[in-house]
């Protein structure tokens, strides 16, 4: 920062890609990684996704190794994506604090992208971070109303149409222009750090843009990263300091790095790195 320059860090969306292997996750991180999203969209053999069935009822016992691997290591466990069971488990026995790369307040938006207002509370006593996401229905209610409504219709379309692709496509823009998408703009996102920020304060929250995630889909305002300084601006109009500004630009994602590091450097004091499997911890001996 001092120099003028823009860190990138690495970062694994989804636990897919250790492949079930706890060496494989100790050679992402020499290889820099310094975060994993612990599921993406799919429930893995060891953690539900949010988007996916729940199989398991948060993370199996070889999931919960792989946190307290990581907790080793400093690898900073990320909890978008994850169910709200899993949030929980990891909440219930990480040493160190852990983060939401982007994801928004479900008390705003009831997406199960979101995160509940009962983990907000808990993600303040780890110490961990929120970074707010600018997906439009992770961010408006109306606007995840409209696209739950447009699904609906298009499965009801779809069954009438059968495999006739181009009258799908074309009733379907009919219904969009009878039925405009809900404008989601900067301030729908500044009322996520509000909300944040009036539960858990403002050493908890950060920015998790998402703008590779979109599909190029953008909140009006929040095009692009340029617009961060405007987010800011409407935070310092509500109230918020340059102190809190300052948190959420890059203050507390950094101190979360920092205390995983921390963590890390106590643990590995008494603890080895561990040797356990899958096979071991959740499919038990065979038969």
């Amino acid at each position: 920062i001092a120099a003028g320059r823009f860190p990138s860090f690495l970062g694994l969306e989804g636990g897919h890609a250790i492949e079930n292997s706890l060496g494989a996750l100790r050679i992402y991180y020499e290889l820099g990684a310094r975060y994993m999203t612990l599921t993406h969209n799919v429930t893995l053999d060891w953690a539900d996704a949010a988007l996916d069935k729940q199989t398991h009822g948060g993370l199996t016992p070889f999931g919960k190794e792989v946190i307290r691997e990581m907790n080793r290591m400093g690898m900073i466990a990320d909890l978008s994506h994850v169910s709200p069971a899993v949030m929980s488990n990891v909440l219930d026995i990480t040493e160190s604090p852990v983060m939401f790369s982007h994801s928004s307040a479900r008390a705003l938006s009831d997406h199960r992208r979101d995160v509940p207002d009962s983990i907000l509370v808990r993600v303040k006593k780890n110490n961990g971070i929120v970074m707010v996401t600018f997906v439009r229905e992770f961010v408006s209610q109306k606007n995840l109303d409209w696209r739950t409504a447009a699904a609906a219709h298009r499965r009801e379309l779809a069954t009438g149409f059968g495999g006739d692709t181009a009258r799908l496509h074309a009733a379907m823009v009919a219904w969009e222009l009878a039925n405009p998408e809900p404008i989601v703009t900067l301030k729908d996102v500044a009322d996520h750090y509000d909300h944040l920020k009036k539960l858990i304060g403002a050493d908890h929250i950060g920015i998790g843009g998402d703008f590779d995630g979109t599909g190029g889909e953008h909140i009006q305002g929040l095009e692009d990263v340029s617009k961060y300084p405007d987010l800011l601006a409407e935070l310092a109009r509500r109230g918020w300091t340059d102190d809190d500004l300052r948190k959420v630009a890059s203050g507390n994602i950094l101190r979360v790095l920092a205390d995983n590091e921390k963590v890390a450097a106590r643990l590995q004091k008494t603890r080895k790195p561990s040797t356990k499997t899958i096979d071991e911890l959740d499919r038990g001996p065979k038969m």
